[in-house]
């Protein structure tokens, strides 16, 4: 791949990063795409140069940002899969996850809007929803494999809701009493023992 390719490649991987973080914190719709290239430093004519259109660029970010946990626990030398029940419940259920939007699950702020999107956003949703139960699945420690994916199912809403919910109150005891309660709840439903 020539210097230009490479640099193309960076400038592209550079805007994506960019739209994950801020479509997780304004919503698909919050964010035009002058403002992105902006940010990035572009002007909004390259945008044409990367995209075929705001729709391709909203599905490779959500893309993006359904990975980013992944990648980042990658980066420090840890296989998501490794990570125990408790920890990632502990990790996704606590203050620095609902106040940074931009950094976390785009399910816990997106939802309305992924349900609204283009199909391939909703297909990219579709199977990150799928891969995300899978993996709650695995950290179960249930012998019934259709029980191990019922309780996951229900551990990835209740999550998933309670971040969205603790976001959306204006009362810091009440959204604190949100993640604590469903984080209590989820205590032992994979074998996990109470706080």
């Amino acid at each position: 791949m020539g210097h230009s390719q490479v640099e193309k490649q960076r400038t592209h991987e550079r805007i994506v990063e960019i739209a994950a973080r801020r479509l997780r914190e304004e919503g698909l719709e919050g964010v035009g795409v002058a403002d992105l290239m902006k940010e990035a430093g572009l002007t909004v004519g390259g945008f044409y140069k990367h995209f075929a259109s705001r729709d391709e660029l909203v599905a490779e970010a959500m893309q993006a940002a359904f990975t980013s946990w992944s990648r980042r626990m990658e980066a420090k030398g840890i296989s998501a899969a490794d990570v125990s029940l408790d920890d990632f419940i502990d990790s996704y259920l606590n203050a620095a996850h609902r106040d940074h939007p931009g950094e976390g699950c785009a399910f816990t702020g997106l939802t309305g809007d992924l349900s609204r999107s283009d199909p391939k956003t909703r297909d990219i949703a579709t199977r990150q929803i799928d891969e995300n139960i899978r993996m709650m699945s695995g950290r179960m420690g249930e012998a019934d494999a259709g029980e191990a994916r019922r309780k996951a199912i229900l551990a990835v809403c209740a999550m998933a809701g309670a971040v969205g919910l603790a976001r959306i109150v204006d009362d810091e005891a009440l959204s604190q009493e949100i993640l604590q309660s469903v984080k209590e709840m989820l205590s032992g439903i994979g074998g996990r023992s109470k706080p």
